[in-house]
C-alpha cells in the first residue's frame, strides 16, 4: 500500500496487490515458460514489424498503389506494425518486470495492446467492406475520394484508441474489487466480455460481406459460363473460394482462442484455467498481424515486384558499400606495398 485509500476504493495499492486477489501471481523469479513466452513473442514481434514496414513503403513508393483499397492495406500495415510494437513492449514489461510497473505503467501497456489490436480488426472490417462496394458496382478500384479514405482511417484509429482508452477512464475493478478478471486482474469482468462480443460481431459482419461477394461472384460467373469454358467458371469459383476462406480462416484461427478466453474469463468460469493458455492465445493473435501481409499483400503480384525491387536496392546498397570497403582496403594494401617496393629497392641501390 503505497499511502491512504479512498473508503470502497484501492487507488493506492499496488500492482501486485491486484494480481494477489485475482489469483493471477506473479513469479519473483524467471520460468522456463517465462522464457519461452517472451522469446517466442519478441521473434513474432520482429518479423510482424519488418513486414508491415515492408509492405508500408511498396504502398507508399509505387504510384500504381495510390488507390483507395492500397491505402486501407497501408493502413492496416500501420495498425499492424503498432501491433508489433506494442507486443514488443508488452514482452520487455511482462513476467517477474510485472512487479515493478505502476499502476499508471501496467494500464498504459494494456492501452497498447488493446489500441493496436482493435485497430487492425477495424482495418480488416473497413476492407471487406471496401471489397463489397466496388465488386457489387463492378469496379476495379473504389470511387471513394481521398479525403473519405482520410477520414475512416482517422475514424478507425479514433474508435481504436477510445477503446483502449475505456478501463483507464473508468471501466476498472479499482473501485470494485469483487468483479476483478483473472487475466486482466485491473479491469471489470464486464469488460473483457464487451470487448469479446464487440470483436465477435466485427467478425460477424465480416462473414457477411464475403459470404455475399462469393454468391455474387459465382451467380455471375455461372451466366458467364455460357460463353467461356466450364473449367474457367470452376478455376474462377475456386480461386474466390481459397481467398476468402484464407482470410476467414487464418482471422478463426488466430481470434477464436483468444476471444473465447476472455468470454470465459468474463463470465467467472473458476474452473476453465485461462491463465494456463492466455500468453500463448495472445501469442496467436499477434499471428494475425504477420499473416495480413500474406494474405492482402504478398499475393498481389505488382506487390510482389516491388518488394524484390526495394530488397534488391537494399542488396546493391549493400554490396556496394562492401566493394568501396574492398577497394579502400585494396588501394591502402596497394599503396603500402609500393612503399616497400620503393624502400627495397633504395635499400638495394645503396648498397
Amino acid at each position: 500500500m503505497l499511502t491512504d485509500d479512498v473508503p470502497g476504493c484501492y487507488y493506492n495499492r499496488t500492482v501486485q496487490f491486484f494480481y494477489e486477489h485475482s489469483g493471477k501471481n506473479i513469479s519473483a523469479h524467471w520460468r522456463p515458460r517465462d522464457y519461452v513466452v517472451v522469446s517466442l513473442g519478441m521473434g513474432v514481434s520482429v518479423i510482424v514489424i519488418l513486414a508491415n514496414i515492408l509492405v508500408m513503403v511498396a504502398i507508399f513508393i509505387n504510384r500504381r498503389f495510390h488507390f483507395p483499397i492500397y491505402y486501407l492495406l497501408g493502413n492496416l500495415a500501420a495498425a499492424d506494425l503498432f501491433s508489433g510494437i506494442a507486443y514488443l513492449h508488452l514482452m520487455f514489461h511482462t513476467g517477474p518486470w510485472t512487479i515493478k510497473l505502476s499502476k499508471n505503467q501496467w494500464f498504459v501497456r494494456q492501452t497498447l495492446i488493446d489500441s493496436s489490436l482493435t485497430a487492425s480488426v477495424l482495418n480488416l472490417l473497413a476492407i471487406a467492406l471496401e471489397r463489397h462496394q466496388t465488386i457489387f458496382t463492378m469496379q476495379l478500384h473504389s470511387k471513394m475520394t481521398n479525403r473519405r479514405v482520410v477520414l475512416l482511417i482517422a475514424l478507425i484509429w479514433g474508435l481504436a484508441i477510445f477503446m483502449g482508452l475505456v478501463p483507464t477512464m473508468g471501466w476498472h475493478c479499482l473501485c470494485d474489487l469483487e468483479n476483478c478478471s483473472t487475466m486482466a486482474p485491473m479491469y471489470k469482468r464486464s469488460y473483457l466480455v464487451f470487448w469479446a462480443v464487440l470483436n465477435l460481431f466485427t467478425f460477424s459482419l465480416m462473414v457477411a460481406a464475403y459470404t455475399r461477394i462469393f454468391v455474387y461472384v459465382r451467380h455471375k460467373s455461372q451466366r458467364m459460363s455460357q460463353h467461356t469454358s466450364q473449367i474457367r467458371h470452376k478455376e474462377t469459383v475456386f480461386n474466390l473460394m481459397k481467398t476468402v476462406s484464407m482470410i476467414l480462416g487464418c482471422f478463426v484461427i488466430c481470434w477464436t482462442p483468444g476471444l473465447v478466453l476472455l468470454m470465459l474469463d468474463g463470465l467467472g468460469c473458476e474452473s476453465c484455467q485461462v491463465l494456463r493458455y492466455e500468453k500463448y492465445c495472445l501469442v496467436l493473435a499477434e499471428c494475425n498481424s504477420l499473416v495480413n501481409p500474406i494474405i492482402y499483400s504478398f499475393r498481389d503480384t505488382d506487390m510482389l515486384q516491388t518488394f524484390k525491387r526495394i530488397l534488391c536496392c537494399l542488396c546493391r546498397r549493400g554490396d556496394a558499400g562492401r566493394k568501396d570497403t574492398l577497394s579502400g582496403i585494396n588501394h591502402h594494401a596497394l599503396t603500402h606495398l609500393n612503399n616497400i617496393n620503393h624502400y627495397n629497392h633504395y635499400n638495394f641501390t645503396k648498397h
